[in-house]
């Protein structure tokens, strides 16, 4: 069943699979974006795409920086670039507005901390009714330590698949990227070995599941899901602010950290850390050289 339902839904499908098919969609970030736009549309009373609708829903809103609505208006502008290439449409696209420097400041998080953390992920009561308590139960200490110890995205962490985990080697195959950057991440020793035995307790659960972290229906985990749980476990014995995401940025700066007195193998490290943690450009990577006290 399709997810779009106003008069746009055939080109959107087609569209969707034009960009499948080329190696270009984020089924995290442009999907849920695309399908609002397909819901703004079905409010006009009309059967045809017009410039009203386009620039209503592209318009920046005051609650929005600059990246924020790159981020929710971008596929749209994709779509409609799409449907003028091919004769569907008039419609001119709007600018998409321009990026803004960085200048969010990841929490610091403290040993004790984390430590509170993991042991909350590691206490999930052991009488679980149905499948999915049982689910949660293995899969939360170990979904969030991997983002810990491997510095990957948490939708990256949501959509690999059981093929995307070399758990011969410790090679995690990171398809579903920022950016669309294929990599390759690999992992500590420790994490392969917690990945095994999570693997073989999920497999009695979900022997023909499609993603190594399952969700009901043979998906995968939600960003609300991510959110939820970690804020949930988070506060039970911390007070300060902390997302699931930062975990990746804690993983970044504790590397740099250790880089002080490596000298001229410090551009080689970065260079290593850039690709394993997916950026595009060596630029994003030295956002956090700046975070490290030490090096700033």
């Amino acid at each position: 069943m399709s997810k779009f339902t106003s008069f746009l839904a055939p080109l959107m499908q087609a569209y969707v699979f034009y960009r499948k098919a080329s190696g270009y969609w984020d089924e995290a970030s442009y999907e849920p974006n695309l399908v609002l736009f397909d819901r703004h549309c079905k409010k006009y009373p009309t059967e045809f795409l017009s410039q009203e609708m386009v620039d209503g829903w592209c318009k920046k809103r005051d609650t929005e920086t600059n990246n924020s609505c790159r981020s929710r208006i971008y596929v749209v502008v994709s779509f409609l670039r799409y449907l003028r290439k091919r004769g569907k449409t008039d419609v001119i696209e709007p600018e998409i507005p321009r990026k803004e420097r960085c200048t969010y400041i990841p929490h610091s998080f403290t040993d004790v901390e984390l430590e509170n953390f993991f042991h909350a992920c590691d206490s999930l009561p052991s009488v679980s009714r149905t499948p999915e308590q049982r689910s949660r139960k293995i899969t939360i200490p170990v979904f969030f330590r991997l983002i810990y110890s491997s510095g990957i995205r948490t939708y990256e962490a949501r959509m690999l698949r059981v093929e995307d985990v070399d758990l011969c080697h410790g090679i995690n195959d990171i398809r579903y990227a920022k950016g669309h950057a294929q990599h390759y991440v690999v992992l500590h020793d420790s994490m392969l070995e917690l990945l095994n035995i999570y693997d073989e307790a999920i497999r009695k659960m979900c022997p023909h599941r499609a993603y190594f972290f399952p969700a009901r229906s043979n998906t995968y985990h939600t960003r609300k899901w991510v959110q939820k749980n970690f804020r949930e476990l988070w506060d039970k014995n911390n007070s300060s602010h902390a997302t699931a995401y930062e975990l990746r940025h804690h993983y970044a700066i504790e590397n740099i950290k250790r880089w002080t007195d490596v000298g001229f193998g410090f551009d080689a490290k970065l260079l290593y850390l850039s690709k394993s943690m997916g950026h595009s450009t060596l630029e994003s990577t030295k956002y956090y050289y700046t975070l490290v006290p030490r090096m700033a």
